[in-house]
C-alpha cells in the first residue's frame, strides 16, 4: 500500500502553470505590478476594448440577470405570504 502512494508522489510533474497568483496585496512578498490577467499573461497583449454594441449586450444582459433575481425572489416572498395566510395561519 505504500508503494502506491509513492508512487504518485514520484509521478508528479510540475508544468510550471499559475492556477492561482498569491502576489495579494499587504502580504510581505508583495511585488506591485506584477499581476497579468490570464488574456495578457498567455498571449503578452492587452485585450482589445468592447465595441459600443458589445458594451450595449453586456449591460442588458447584467440587468435582465438582475431583474430575473428580483423576479425569483418576489414570487418566493408572495408565495410565503400566501401559504401564511392561506394556510398557516387559518
Amino acid at each position: 500500500m505504500k508503494d502506491k502512494k509513492k508512487k504518485k508522489v514520484e509521478d508528479f510533474e510540475d508544468d510550471g502553470e499559475t492556477i492561482v497568483d498569491m502576489n495579494v496585496e499587504g502580504m510581505p512578498w508583495y511585488v506591485r505590478g506584477r499581476y497579468k490577467t490570464a488574456e495578457t499573461r498567455d498571449t503578452g497583449k492587452t485585450p482589445e476594448p468592447l465595441s459600443k454594441e458589445q458594451m450595449r449586450a453586456y449591460k442588458w444582459a447584467a440587468i435582465r440577470a438582475g431583474l430575473f433575481i428580483i423576479a425569483v425572489f418576489g414570487l418566493a416572498f408572495f408565495l410565503f405570504i400566501a401559504f401564511c395566510d392561506f394556510i398557516w395561519f387559518r
